[in-house]
């Protein structure tokens, strides 16, 4: 285990992780406003937690945390942290299974993970990016701290259409604000 809140352990992936990752990112709706096409077959869900499970927190590149509940050791969804060349800055993004969103999760799991970015590497700015149609995602990232910082029309080509992308961030300042009672 990496970090730990209430209900929740982000921990390293396993090997038994690839049959819920497959499921939850082949639901058509948790892929619509990621870059992955549904469905995700077993293998490549096999390939995908080999590679996550290889990963390190603390150096650059992408580093996926699986978000698991306490309570039943179910797989519930993962966040990713892309830490910068500097390791000053980071981005964050996140994906939830369809029937555990809205119970509060990846709000718990993206607070661990700035509390540690912040708290205890000391990183400077975290930022993260989405569909602007994704009004799940941005009151997420309102809810957590983040600041709109920029709106891209019509800037990705992405399953046969240009979408507009949000940009948000966060800074080392604002979540010591936010942190402190």
């Amino acid at each position: 285990m990496l970090l730990e809140t209430a209900r929740l352990r982000l921990r390293r992936f396993q090997p038994e992780d690839a049959p819920v990752l497959a499921a939850y990112r082949s639901d058509p709706a948790v892929a619509r406003y990621q870059g992955w096409t549904a469905p995700v077959p077993p293998e490549s869900a096999a390939a995908l937690v080999r590679e996550f499970a290889d990963g390190d927190p603390g150096q650059p590149g992408w580093f996926q945390y699986a978000i698991e509940l306490k309570a039943d050791g179910c797989l519930v969804g993962d966040l990713g942290v892309n830490l910068d060349e500097n390791r000053m800055q980071a981005e964050l993004g996140f994906t939830l299974a369809a029937g555990r969103q809205g119970c509060g999760y990846a709000t718990e799991a993206a607070r661990a993970v700035l509390r540690d970015l912040f708290e205890l590497r000391g990183l400077h700015r975290v930022s993260a990016e989405c569909d602007a149609r994704n009004v799940d995602s941005v009151r997420l990232l309102k809810r957590v701290g983040f600041q709109q910082e920029g709106h891209r029309p019509a800037n990705t080509w992405i399953k046969g259409e240009w979408t507009d992308d949000l940009l948000f961030g966060l800074l080392a300042e604002r979540w010591g604000q936010l942190a402190t009672p």
